[in-house]
């Protein structure tokens, strides 16, 4: 048992007694870990504002034999924007139940991480189409989980020419030949195909750094919805909160 330092975002709060919370923390080197605050609701408490939902910071814990325990804490973050507008906020409650679905303790989840954080600071500070902004960390998700599609050719023939299908079963790129046998892979267009190859490639930092027409985007969308749907076998609804 020991204290520890470590950076990390609330993904979770639950409140616990009459002034204390049960926390989910997302951290990049522990993975995703249960954390008490005792105290942490009480009006004049110095854990209050650190210790709210989609809050990041560096916090002070304490180890103990099954769970930890948060001793302090310094916000670094706390996306005020996404606090004030309800589609924003729906939005960043929708990606935060996928986080929560594909972490685990014990994991090193430094990718993980910085594309939440990138992404939560797209919603928060850009004026970006919400569902691109979705698919997008969908799609990359996806790659950091070992799911990235082949998009480099074919994934039957090898062929390089005419890759204008996304297939589902086959996990990559077909031609226009083999889709013909592939009756549910997407019909794309050039901008989707070269889309979807810049998020598999592109600096973290960079992947929501291109545009699309309202009918790519819209292609993107569908591909980055069922391919996820069916990776990680859950069908992932946007629901309003309130």
């Amino acid at each position: 048992m020991k204290n520890i330092k470590v950076n990390g975002i609330i993904i979770a709060e639950n409140n616990m007694g009459d002034f204390d919370k049960m926390l989910t923390i997302l951290t990049p080197n522990l993975g995703k870990i249960g954390c008490s605050a005792k105290g942490s609701r009480r009006p004049k408490s110095l854990l209050l504002s650190g210790t709210q939902f989609l809050c990041f910071g560096e916090y002070m814990l304490f180890k103990g034999s099954d769970h930890y325990t948060m001793n302090s804490c310094e916000t670094i973050e706390m996306f005020y924007n996404i606090r004030t507008d309800l589609d924003k906020l729906t939005y960043a409650s929708y990606i935060t139940k996928i986080i929560n679905d594909v972490t685990t303790e014990n994991q090193n989840s430094f990718n993980t991480l910085k594309l939440f954080l990138n992404t939560l600071y797209m919603i928060s500070e850009t004026d970006k189409d919400l569902d691109f902004i979705t698919s997008v960390f969908k799609l990359r998700m996806l790659k950091i989980l070992g799911f990235a599609p082949n998009t480099r050719e074919c994934v039957c023939c090898r062929s390089k020419e005419n890759l204008n299908h996304f297939s589902i079963i086959d996990n990559g790129f077909k031609c226009s030949s083999c889709s013909k046998q592939d009756t549910g892979s997407i019909n794309m267009s050039d901008p989707t195909r070269n889309a979807i190859m810049y998020i598999m490639t592109a600096d973290p930092k960079k992947i929501f750094s291109f545009e699309l027409s309202e009918n790519c985007m819209k292609e993107l969308e569908l591909i980055a919805n069922i391919y996820l749907n069916e990776k990680l076998e859950k069908e992932y609804k946007l629901e309003k909160l309130f």
